[in-house]
């Protein structure tokens, strides 16, 4: 019985669908409806209509074909283009390896083939070594932080280092994680550096020096790896002994620091009293330099008055004799405070005590010998002293 007779066919189609169940769509109804779609999105139809609308079916897919694959390529080229920023640099990827590396601007890259990574390599990235910061607190890391110095001792270090992406390949490709990869190049850089330095050093005094000699290892290291990374910056935040024994620490601190005060003391004392001591003794010795040239210029003085008197006597002994013998006596006579009289009426000397009379004249009390007219007291020819020194001479004399 044929298929399409009534009853023949259980009222089944050839597909086994019962006359009210749907049976699989058409085909060439289903090009006709997207020729038609196509047509009103484009302004027109594509093949003819009607009754021999069946014949021109196959043309207007085509074209319908090819206008949807132009459009799909048109959306594949123009969702190539990307953009990278100006602290950017661009990765591109094909098919998930490197390719090439772009610069800032607009670029082109075939869609669903390559891939771009986008890496800034403009901004300064930090990272924290023996501590951990969350807002205004801070937290230790110890078994980052606790480091053994040279001498035997530990110190609790807290550093932290800035860098910023060189080489976006390297950075990408190169390590598995590079921040992971920068802090353990930091540790180790940080422990050699503290290895080979003492306790008070690394504390005090050479906490620079520390820092400046640790990134340049950590960048050698990260070099080597070829992490395209570069440090811009390395802080020690905090150098101090570990929490069990600070107290101990700051004891020999102020030692140290009193040490070191009592020192500053005796230097400011010796800055003191040695620029004095040597100008006394520089002053002592301009004096008796003076001194010995003053009794130098004497002496010579005294042996050219010699010569010339000795000049003189060669020329006239008595009268030089004489005058000689007048000088010596009025230098002597000059410091004697008596007074010999040489009395007109007769031979005889008397000595008046000159010192009282001086005294007894400034008092306002006149003072008068016995036995002796003021008229009769001449001039006084000449004063000697009481001392035999004084007397020979004038004994000599007279006789």
């Amino acid at each position: 019985m044929a298929w399409n007779q009534p009853g023949g066919n259980g009222g089944r189609d050839p597909w086994g669908n019962r006359g009210d169940q749907q049976g699989p769509p058409d085909l060439d109804e289903v090009l006709k409806k997207l020729q038609t779609r196509l047509g009103r999105l484009f302004g027109g139809r594509f093949g003819g209509g009607g009754s021999g609308g069946g014949f021109s079916l196959p043309g207007g897919s085509l074209a319908g074909a090819g206008v949807i694959a132009a459009v799909v390529v048109a959306a594949w080229a123009l969702a190539g283009f990307y953009i990278v920023d100006p602290a950017e640099e661009g990765v591109v990827l094909r098919f998930g390896g490197y390719r090439i590396t772009t610069a800032p601007g607009l670029h082109w890259r075939p869609y669903f083939i390559d891939s771009v990574e986008k890496v800034n390599v403009q901004q300064i990235h930090n990272q924290e070594i023996g501590f951990r910061s969350s807002g205004a607190s801070r937290s230790s890391v110890a078994h980052e932080s606790l480091m053994l110095t040279e001498d035997e001792n530990i110190v609790d270090l807290k550093f932290s280092i800035q860098y910023r992406i060189d080489d976006p390949q390297f950075y990408l490709f190169n390590v598995l994680d590079p921040d992971l990869t920068l802090r353990q190049a930091t540790e180790s850089a940080v422990r050699e550096v503290v290895g080979r330095s003492g306790m008070d050093f690394v504390i005090t005094a050479g906490r620079d020096v520390v820092a400046s000699e640790a990134g340049t290892l950590i960048q050698e290291i990260l070099n080597e790896y070829e992490a395209g990374l570069n440090i811009t910056s390395v802080n020690m935040q905090d150098a101090q002994p570990p929490a069990q024994v600070q107290d101990a620490f700051f004891d020999a601190v102020k030692a140290r620091e009193d040490q070191e005060r009592i020192i500053n003391q005796a230097n400011a004392y010796k800055a003191d009293i040695v620029p004095k001591a040597r100008g006394d003794a520089n002053a002592m010795l301009e004096r008796a330099e003076a001194y010995r040239q003053r009794v130098i210029a004497q002496a010579d003085g005294e042996t050219d008055r010699f010569l010339k008197v000795l000049s003189e006597y060669q020329k006239a002994p008595a009268v030089t004799r004489e005058r000689l013998y007048l000088e010596t006596v009025e230098q002597v006579m000059a410091n004697s405070s008596k007074v010999l009289v040489d009395l007109p009426s007769g031979n005889n000397i008397m000595f008046l005590p000159l010192d009282k009379l001086l005294s007894g004249q400034g008092a306002g009390s006149a003072f008068r010998p016995s036995g002796i007219d003021p008229d009769d007291i001449g001039t006084p020819s000449v004063s000697v002293d009481d001392s035999p020194r004084g007397r020979d001479p004038l004994r000599s004399r007279d006789r």
